[in-house]
Formats: structure tokens, C-alpha cells, sequence
């Protein structure tokens, strides 16, 4: 039986694929959100700086709670992991200008 490679066959195995590797990173079992766990590059420091402060308050509040079951060396109960639907990337638009700011910086001081 030959394996489908029409698009929804590849975007339903990407889909997949990214639940198991969701999954597997484990820091939804901490409540943590993808953008919560990103690396403080420069960047990363700006962009949560703009961040809205409800958006702060929460990002926080899921930190916080995270080192305090990780302390405890527990995991939240299941019916609160962040699943992957849920996972809103509510970083990415704020990191996404801030680095397009800082390319244009850049290329600005080339010029001089």
C-alpha cells in the first residue's frame, strides 16, 4: 500500500508530530505555554517588556506556579496541563517586531 503525500496527509502527520514533541517537552504539565519557556535572549527580554500587563500577570502567574510543583517535585493535575490546542504563541507578534526594529537598526548603522 503506497503512503499518501497529498497536503492534508502531510499537514495532518506535521500535526501529529507536533502534539508528540508537545508533549514530550513536558513543560505542560507545569500549566507553561511555549513562550513561557523561550530562551531571555535580548530580544526575548524586549519583546515581554511590551507585553500587555494582563499578559505579564498571567506569563507570570504560570512561572511561578511551575517552580512551585517543579519544587515540590509534582505535576499539576492533568485536566490543567496546557494542551496543545490551547497553546497560544502570545509572544511571537511583539519578539517579531522587536526583531524586525533591531534588522533596521542595524542596517541604518551600516550605512554610516
Amino acid at each position: 500500500m503506497a503512503v499518501s503525500k497529498s497536503p492534508a496527509f502531510l499537514s495532518q502527520l506535521r500535526s501529529t508530530l507536533g502534539r508528540i514533541a508537545y508533549n514530550a517537552s513536558g513543560f505542560n504539565k507545569y500549566g507553561l505555554m511555549h513562550d513561557d519557556v523561550l530562551y531571555e535572549t535580548p530580544d526575548v527580554q524586549e519583546a515581554i517588556r511590551r507585553l500587555p500587563t494582563k499578559l505579564v500577570d498571567e506569563r507570570n502567574y504560570r512561572i511561578l506556579r511551575a517552580l512551585q510543583y517543579s519544587g515540590l517535585k509534582k505535576y499539576l493535575p492533568r485536566n490543567e496541563w496546557t494542551k496543545y490546542e490551547e497553546d497560544v504563541r502570545y509572544l511571537q507578534p511583539y519578539l517579531e517586531e522587536v526583531i524586525r526594529e533591531r534588522k533596521e537598526k542595524e542596517a541604518w548603522e551600516k550605512m554610516f
